[in-house]
């Protein structure tokens, strides 16, 4: 059958037909090549898939019950096994997103793909999963303890080596957290000390940092602490006083504190040439960061157990940085300040040196503050009673404004009844000397009179009642004062009664002087007659001598008569 096409046109189709089955066949052998390779491609391998299955489903899910699914850790098991760094970095990734949402304990089943990742020969896959581990250590999604049991040290370790600093900052992170439990101190104190010890020296800050964050955590107990000393430790502390970062000198001086508790550490850390450890401290006093200003004074007052250290820092002249610090408007400057010149004030060499260096005065000064704090007012006085027995403290306590400090703190509103007792003990220390007892007796006011008379009646408190009662009868009785008193007479009879119905003898002791103090004046005499009080104390009278009668019974040996 014709075609109907002329011969040109049936030539040029069949050319073209001809054309097309050639391009087709090739086509062919492209397209299969193409696919050929695609299969080839480990993007399409199981694990591949995995990876991408996880990717997608943490950047959609925050909710941790997704992210915890069983699916999920059969994903992880997978990617953690592979020989492939990739694939191990999509799960140490995912481990990354767990720890920022996570807000339980993560469930061990998960804890074995991590040790895998630890493990893994790519540093980067190391540092992400160690990063994970410290998120989720301080957040204490983890056990501490189950780490140690499943040998994760060994790899957290083995990263000090790296010599890449991001991942040694991460594995002392990891160290110092896991370090904060003391069942896990064995096995850190065996595998963990000397590489810390480097790290601590290592001139990265960061490094530097976690290090010595980490060796910190060691010396919590006094068997872990020994051992590091045992180590060299206290050098190397002492060495990183002097450390440009903050933080280190924060970490070091607080792990220099707990060593100087105990005293069997003193020789070696006061043994380092020169007095180093002395001059470090003094110097960190005078940071101007206060935390680390306060803790070296809390450090060398720990140290002040030992008479060397006293010679030390009275030789190196700590007299100024002290003052510098008494002098601020900071509280905790001054606190920590006080605290350590209370225990220089205990050693009877320091005594006159610090009375004639103006303390006394440093003191007034600070108890004339408005809302002086109750350690403030504890410490003042602490320290105020001790300079009092040195060779000129009475009469620089007269000249000083110390005593006028102490009668304005005792009148100030809202004191614990600790901090009453520290100021009335030290006012009452005070009135066994001649000068100070006629200064106070000048100096009281109705306020102080109301004060002291309110609290002897109060029984809450027995010591500060006997102090306050016994201030008030040491009291010069001038005619100022007397009439100071009268309007309390009638509530000093009630406390009066109390005090000689007590069995304790001091206070019987004490409302028999009182009594005889006041019943010179005719008002407090009229008030006693035919009074209880006044039977009292003739009750008192009659089991005074009939003990007295008793005691002349018993014949006291004679000198001369063998011991029995």
């Amino acid at each position: 059958m014709a075609s109907g096409f002329c011969d040109n046109c049936s030539r040029l189709l069949r050319e073209f037909a001809a054309r097309l089955r050639r391009f087709w066949g090739e086509l062919e052998l492209k397209v299969r090549e193409i696919f050929r390779e695609i299969i080839g491609c480990n993007c399409f391998t199981p694990e591949r898939m995995t990876a991408r299955d996880l990717s997608s489903l943490y950047r959609v899910y925050d909710d941790e019950t997704q992210l915890l699914s069983q699916g999920g850790l059969q994903a992880l098991r997978r990617l953690s096994a592979s020989q492939n760094t990739d694939m191990q970095m999509a799960a140490a990734m995912y481990y990354l997103h767990i720890s920022h949402h996570l807000k339980s304990s993560l469930p061990c089943a998960f804890m074995e793909p991590v040790m895998a990742l630890l493990l893994s020969g790519d540093l980067d896959v190391q540092k992400t999963i160690s990063l994970a581990l410290v998120n989720m250590l301080v957040k204490n999604n983890v056990c501490k303890e189950l780490m140690i049991e499943m040998g994760m040290l060994v790899p957290i370790l083995e990263m000090f080596k790296s010599g890449d600093s991001t991942a040694q900052c991460h594995s002392c992170a990891c160290v110092a957290m896991l370090a904060s439990s003391e069942s896990n101190t064995d096995a850190l104190l065996m595998d963990g000390i000397i590489p810390l010890l480097a790290l601590a020296k290592n001139y990265d800050p960061k490094v530097q940092q976690n290090a010595t964050w980490a060796l910190l955590h060691l010396t919590q107990s006094d068997w872990s602490a020994r051992i590091l000393c045992q180590a060299g430790a206290i050098p190397v502390f002492v060495l990183l006083l002097q450390s440009a970062d903050s933080e280190v000198q924060f970490y070091s001086c607080t792990a220099l504190c707990k060593i100087a508790a105990l005293q069997e550490h003193h020789q070696k850390l006061l043994s380092i040439g020169a007095q180093y450890l002395s001059k470090s401290l003094l110097t960190l006093m005078s940071s101007p960061v206060q935390k680390n200003s306060a803790q070296a004074c809390r450090c060398l007052q720990t140290l002040l157990k030992n008479v060397l250290i006293h010679e030390q820092l009275m030789e190196l002249n700590c007299v100024l940085p002290l003052k510098a610090l008494l002098k601020t408007a900071t509280p905790v400057w001054i606190e920590s300040a006080l605290t350590l010149l209370s225990s220089l004030t205990t050693q009877p060499s320091n005594k006159d040196i610090l009375v004639s260096e103006g303390f006394l005065e440093e003191i007034s000064q600070l108890l004339h503050r408005p809302r002086s704090s109750s350690v403030t007012i504890k410490h003042s006085c602490m320290i105020i009673t001790d300079l009092c027995g040195s060779r000129v403290g009475e009469q620089a306590m007269v000249d000083s404004l110390c005593l006028l400090g102490l009668l304005g703190a005792f009148l100030s509103p809202s004191l614990s009844d600790e901090t009453l007792l520290c100021l009335t003990s030290c006012l009452h220390h005070l009135m066994s000397y001649d000068l100070l007892r006629t200064k106070i007796s000048t100096s009281v006011t109705p306020e102080h009179v109301y004060k002291l008379v309110e609290l002897s009646e109060q029984t809450r408190s027995s010591q500060l009642s006997y102090n306050c009662a016994s201030i008030i009868g040491k009291l010069e009785m001038s005619e100022t004062l007397t009439q100071l008193l009268k309007p309390h007479f009638k509530t000093m009879s009630r406390y009066l009664l109390l005090f000689l119905k007590n069995r304790d003898v001091k206070f019987q002791q004490l409302g028999v002087a009182t009594i005889a103090v006041l019943k010179k004046d005719g008002d407090f005499s009229s008030l006693l007659r035919n009074s209880e009080l006044e039977a009292e104390i003739w009750k008192v009278h009659s089991q005074t001598e009939e003990t007295r009668q008793l005691l002349e019974m018993i014949q006291p040996p004679s000198s001369s008569s063998p011991n029995p």
